[in-house]
């Protein structure tokens, strides 16, 4: 209720939020140029603080010795990923189905996945091919000192064109789609025995809650293990 007193945990989330607040009110109103001078502002805006939390993660994670597979799939996602967890729970509660909050996290890993990694991955293959790069920086930043002697699919780098080894991103790849795997089919057993993908009896809820939390535990938990051991 808007007339009840805030309590101790609305002011210390208002703090906290009180600079992104000032940050994002100089957004304009979506009255100008028909919305779509908000839409871009506000998408530049979420971007250069996206890329700014994601340095940040990456930086404690190098401050702290950590493996870089570990840190990109602990405090890298974490950083960029919870204004999407945020967006999905503000869905979840307003909306009456569950579409849009699923479907913003479905959305979300999507751009990641074919926009995050494809439109770098193609500027850096243009970059390359131009002749604009050091081919000898590249030799060897990824097919080691002498890529002749390398004991690996790249020994024949020079031949193969643009390449990056995946390191140890093919483990955490493997867990997370069999961790992706339980989860829709949970989705798919609460709608067939609930009606719903959300919500429900108390008990499912949480029931449904601790299965997708301990879900993510259980991918950092063996990727991490994997990597380290």
């Amino acid at each position: 209720d808007d007339d009840d007193d805030p309590t101790c945990l609305d002011w210390t989330l208002h703090i906290l939020s009180l600079p992104w607040k000032l940050l994002f009110a100089v957004v304009p109103p979506t009255r100008c140029c028909g919305g779509w001078l908000t839409f871009y502002i506000a998408l530049l805006f979420i971007g250069l603080l996206t890329a700014l939390i994601g340095d940040l993660a990456s930086l404690m994670g190098a401050a702290m010795g950590l493996e870089d597979s570990v840190t990109a799939i602990t405090f890298v996602a974490l950083g960029t990923s919870l204004p999407d967890t945020f967006a999905s729970k503000t869905a979840a509660v307003g909306d009456p189905s569950a579409d849009a909050a699923i479907g913003n996290v479905t959305g979300s890993n999507a751009v990641n996945v074919f926009l995050g990694l494809g439109l770098p991955w193609v500027v850096a293959s243009f970059y390359w091919d131009s002749g604009a790069g050091d081919e000898k920086k590249w030799l060897e930043k990824y097919c080691g000192t002498s890529p002749s002697a390398v004991d690996t699919p790249l020994s024949a780098c020079p031949n193969i064109g643009f390449a990056v080894p995946a390191g140890d991103l093919g483990i955490s790849v493997g867990v997370f789609i069999g961790c992706a795997t339980v989860c829709v089919g949970v989705i798919c057993l609460r709608r067939k025995l609930h009606g719903a993908e959300l919500g429900g009896p108390m008990f499912m809820r949480h029931l449904s809650a601790g299965i997708f939390v301990s879900l993510w535990f259980i991918y950092v938990g063996v990727s991490v293990y994997l990597v380290y051991k």
